[in-house]
């Protein structure tokens, strides 16, 4: 048994001392949503901080409490990340990934990621919502590099559809039932901690890119491996270096995604009712 998998076993262990909880959905919540598990919403039956569960890696960055919230949205069974950890903090990316296996080592069947990016595309404006359709990791380390962990997913997991088409299309769906407007495009994830450079920006576009981070991908990635369905959406919180005309800030970041977290849970809220009814279709 591979070293990686005896921690993830570790941190299950010390979950399971807290709670059977069963989820169905597994939701991370990025700048400007922490506090969505405190919604009406929301009813939660358990928080359990990062730094009580044996092993488990902790956030640093400020806006994210570092705890996991199980509990419903609306009836159903998720487990809510407050707060993620990041590659940029100084964690092995085994450690980046672990909470999301966790998650789905618990039953969670969907990974629902949400981020603030920096837009790329120029047709994007502050504030504006993105579903991820693809993406692409930027000078990042795999979480599948070393020992295959095979009580998790095969050596060579297929990423032709990281993004489930059904789910992408249950999201599209909700935002136009809701009114709100939905851009697609493709995610891609650097390491940070710094902004990108205006030249990085432009190899980024010329690759593809629509939208800039500094997490997601490499969560995706390992959710993707051990069999989960995966769908994501971005909160454009700045333009990004070059196509801004001022300085990156993460105030600034934190401002847009403040401004537009009241509609942000809403699509949330919608978004996971309609999941649910899906799979139990299945």
């Amino acid at each position: 048994m591979s070293k990686i998998y005896e921690k993830l076993e570790k941190c299950y262990k010390s979950i399971r001392k807290k709670t059977g909880f069963v989820p169905e959905i597994a939701l991370v919540l990025g700048s400007g949503l922490g506090d969505y598990a405190e919604s009406a919403n929301v009813k939660a039956e358990l928080t359990v901080p990062y730094s009580e569960i044996s092993g488990f890696p902790t956030s640093t960055v400020a806006g994210h409490k570092g705890q996991f919230v199980f509990g419903t949205v609306n009836g159903v069974k998720t487990a809510i990340m407050q707060g993620r950890v990041h590659y940029y903090e100084g964690y092995e990316i085994s450690d980046v990934v672990l909470p999301v296996r966790l998650m789905g080592m618990m039953g969670a069947k969907v990974l629902f990621l949400t981020n603030a990016s920096g837009g790329i595309n120029e047709n994007f404006r502050c504030g504006d919502f993105m579903l991820i359709t693809d993406q692409i990791s930027m000078l990042m380390k795999s979480p599948l590099i070393g020992e295959n962990i095979d009580e998790l997913g095969v050596r060579f997991p297929d990423m032709s559809r990281i993004y489930d088409r059904d789910l992408n299309e249950i999201i599209k769906a909700s935002a136009e039932e809701l009114n709100i407007k939905l851009k697609e495009g493709v995610y891609i994830q650097t390491t940070g901690p710094q902004y990108e450079t205006p030249a990085e920006i432009r190899a980024f576009k010329t690759m593809g890119a629509d939208a800039v981070g500094m997490s997601t991908a490499c969560e995706a990635i390992a959710a993707n491996h051990m069999g989960m369905k995966v769908c994501g959406i971005s909160c454009i919180s700045n333009l990004a270096a070059g196509i801004s005309k001022n300085p990156l800030t993460h105030k600034e970041v934190q401002e847009t995604a403040d401004r537009v977290a009241p509609e942000f849970k809403r699509l949330l809220t919608d978004v996971i009712e309609n999941i649910s009814d899906y799979l139990n279709t299945k």
